[in-house]
């Protein structure tokens, strides 16, 4: 298979030579994986989560044949090698699942040469420079590649025992093999920048690929960029006689190198405005100018011979200026009430009022009508022995094992918040959640967002206002201990009480 594959690239290197093909280099990162479907009752949420994408890379040769004498269509085939494939990585939660288990990872990378045969449209930016559109179907033949499979099992309830394993990737119509052919459809956009290309693309297999021991259907899909040059000058065809790029029948100076824009004729300053036509043949303009600029460069209704700012966009009665801005707050004086003080526009250009006099205007002040501290976001500050008596009663509260049952022993530092927030009408509490990292991060954000709420349901029970409280799980986030650690993960796993002001 690997002499075909050399077969195939000579010829295209001998082709090019003959026929006057374009020829270009290009190579670069992509991203693959495999679309698959079966019938594995649940696959979809136990199996499917742990597939991820596959990190790779693409190089190979394209091609550029003209369609016709346009010089924007393409045929553009290529051939091309490509890493695909995908990986799979799970961590189990033993405590949750009885499994012996604890890790599983496999790597499925299988590596192929494609062909793509492609339609292209391009799109002039400049002399240089242009825009493409790529499009068609590609044939895809298997090259090589490897299967890896890890795994960490606990063995005698105490062992881990750590396997990997590497096998060939086989073809064939048996069980677990790949098929040798391919096929699907790609496209590519991208810039051409003289004999630079720079690119993205897509692909996606049509066809099943892979032989698996249950019924179900695997394609490829590939996401990746490219940075190409070609190799040769671009193919002209023979009824461009000046070969410029435009047809003979389309070009006005048929003799004489120039530019499409300007009809084929040369154009020095690239405005679309023939020299001969030109009246600024070495400044861009415009052919309603006859190729002189725009005498508006601000493009204000201001000419530049009366515009006092012929560069910054302006009005009239300020004689092509801007509306003056006195404080420099972005809100020109006709729209601000305090033009020598800066404020937002909500305030119409006033400062941010600060009722009650503490330094924290009331759009960030919580008691805007009491002097306040910026710790209790402008409300007075909590007193210090209530906050310590708040935090001494979090570290009593206890539960049961893996769950968000609240143990009685618990009961007496949360009968003593209680009486707290009853004696302090104004405050209000949040009660946070927070776990070890053993087990599934979504595991543990609910199981911190459960205790954290049955928490303030005993609050509730207990006669508080269910308005004054919060409760928020943050999971394994947070972290205040090691989690290697038996006594990290305990000092982890715990309820936290902020107070904060109504």
């Amino acid at each position: 298979m690997k002499k075909i594959y050399t077969l195939l690239l000579f010829i295209a290197v001998l082709y090019t030579a003959n026929a006057q093909m374009r020829l270009g280099i290009m190579g670069g990162p992509q991203s693959s994986s495999v679309i698959e479907k079966n019938f594995i009752p649940a696959w979809e949420t136990t199996e499917k989560p742990f597939y991820s994408k596959r990190s790779g890379l693409n190089l190979g040769i394209i091609g550029e044949i003209p369609l016709g004498y346009s010089n924007r269509v393409f045929f553009q085939p290529g051939i091309f090698y490509m890493t695909k494939g995908r990986k799979y990585e799970r961590f189990y939660d033993t405590a949750a699942v009885k499994t012996d288990t604890l890790f599983r990872s496999s790597t499925f990378s299988p590596n192929y040469i494609d062909l793509p045969l492609n339609i292209t449209l391009k799109l002039r930016m400049g002399k240089k420079s242009s825009f493409w559109l790529s499009a068609g179907p590609y044939l895809s033949f298997f090259y090589s590649g490897k299967q890896t499979a890890e795994s960490r099992v606990v063995e005698n309830n105490t062992d881990i025992k750590y396997t990997s394993e590497e096998s060939k990737i086989q073809v064939g119509k048996n069980e677990n093999n790949v098929t040798s052919f391919d096929a699907g459809i790609n496209g590519r956009a991208g810039f051409e920048l003289g004999n630079v290309l720079l690119t993205g693309f897509f692909s996606q297999g049509l066809t099943n690929f892979y032989d698996a021991s249950y019924k179900g259907t695997f394609k490829h899909r590939v996401i990746g960029a490219s940075i190409g040059f070609w190799l040769n000058k671009k193919v002209v065809l023979t009824n461009d006689k000046d070969k410029d790029g435009v047809p003979d029948k389309s070009d006005g100076c048929p003799d004489v190198p120039g530019s499409a824009k300007a009809g084929g004729c040369p154009d020095k300053d690239g405005d679309g405005v023939a020299d001969i036509m030109d009246k600024c043949p070495d400044v861009p303009g415009e052919a309603r100018y006859r190729g002189c600029p725009i005498p508006d460069r601000d493009h204000d209704t201001v000419m530049d011979e009366e515009d006092k700012c012929p560069d910054v966009f302006g009005l009239i009665k300020y004689h092509g200026c801007p509306p003056p801005d006195t404080d420099g707050d972005g809100i020109d004086d006709e729209e601000d009430l305090c033009i020598d003080k800066p404020g937002p526009k909500e305030f119409n250009g006033c400062p941010i009022p600060d009722s009650d006099g503490d330094s924290i205007n009331d759009k960030e002040d919580k008691c805007p009508t009491v002097a306040g501290v910026r710790e209790n976001n402008g409300c007075p500050a909590i007193k210090r022995e209530i906050v310590e008596k708040v935090n001494y009663a979090a570290k009593k509260i206890f539960f049961a094992s893996g769950s968000d049952k609240i143990l009685p022993a618990s009961f007496p530092a949360l009968d003593n918040v209680v009486a707290i927030l009853k004696a302090n009408t104004t405050l209000k509490l949040i009660v946070e959640g927070y776990t070890d990292n053993v087990g599934k991060p979504a595991s543990n954000l609910t199981l911190s967002q459960k205790r954290a709420e049955a928490v303030t349901n005993y609050l509730v029970q207990k006669g508080l206002d269910a308005n004054r409280l919060e409760a928020q799980g943050y999971g394994q986030e947070r972290a205040v201990a090691d989690n290697s650690t038996p006594a990290g993960r305990a000092a982890n796993r715990r309820v936290e009480l902020k107070l904060s002001q109504q």
